[in-house]
């Protein structure tokens, strides 16, 4: 079981296909592996007050984010039997239709990744210092709250 601290949960800007499909690719030799599921957050183009959203700018306390993630790791696995998993989450300015979230579990069964991946993407929504200026196409901003 790959129960390590992840790497560098912080990826300057968005996060390309090409590194998720990198990120997949590495683990077909890992032959314990059944299931994988992913999450894919992506910025939404949504209409507030009348101005349509461009981009948001993420920024973070990356110190207590990192401890977050850390334990949002760490419970994941005492509650659920996986192999791996991955959690990359984007700095710096994100454009609509870009990824900003990518969460990758995997396990030797497939129940198991379904019930996983929500339990992790919901603890990161609710417990992550990570803050969305949301940026409006007339240059205006708001801080993003989270849904």
């Amino acid at each position: 079981m790959e129960k390590k601290k992840p790497k560098n949960v912080f990826v300057q800007g968005p996060i390309t296909s090409e590194f998720i499909g990198r990120s997949i690719a590495k683990h077909q030799s890992k032959t314990s592996i059944g299931a994988h599921n992913i999450f894919l957050g992506q910025v939404r183009g949504d209409m507030i007050d009348g101005k349509t959203i461009t981009a948001i700018e993420y920024s973070a306390y990356e110190e207590m984010a990192n401890k977050k993630f850390h334990e949002i790791r760490e419970a994941t696995f005492e509650k659920f039997e996986l192999t791996c998993m991955h959690i990359y989450h984007s700095l710096g300015k994100v454009a609509v239709g870009e990824i900003c979230l990518f969460v990758f579990v995997s396990s030797p069964r497939r129940r198991v990744v379904f019930e996983a991946l929500e339990f992790v993407v919901e603890k990161i929504k609710a417990d992550v210092p990570v803050f969305g200026k949301e940026l409006f196409e007339d240059t205006s901003h708001q801080w993003k709250v989270n849904s």
